[in-house]
């Protein structure tokens, strides 16, 4: 049976709030887990601009991409991906949390993130 959490991130680390994040999409905490399955749960998590972060890690985190081309590597800071679009990097971080096969896309289609209060 599907349910949905709602998670407010005001105040909360980004690593914390992740790994709950991640248990919850792949139904971890019910009875009847199955790690095959996809239960349905969606979790909406809201006022992810005012998630904090650990350390120094808003100046020293960096997310690499590769394009597969010579030179063709690009790198973000995450003080500069958070300005650009505050609920990416808690998304970053649920999506490589997940289990890498065909039921990542699956969950990460059930996580709802919203940078603002709910209305």
């Amino acid at each position: 049976m599907a349910k949905t959490y709602t998670i407010d991130a005001s105040g909360r680390i980004l690593g914390r709030l992740a790994t709950e994040v991640a248990v919850l999409l792949r139904g971890k905490n019910n009875p009847d887990f199955a790690p095959n399955l996809v239960k349905g749960n969606k979790v909406i998590v809201f006022n992810t601009s005012k998630m904090t972060f650990s350390g120094n890690k808003l100046e020293n985190k960096k997310y690499q991409h590769y394009s597969g081309y010579p030179g063709g590597i690009s790198t973000i800071l995450l003080k500069d991906l958070f300005k650009k679009d505050p609920s990416e990097p808690l998304k970053r971080a649920v999506y490589n949390m997940l289990p890498k096969n065909k039921l990542r896309a699956k969950f990460i289609k059930n996580l709802i993130l919203y940078a603002g209060e709910i209305k």
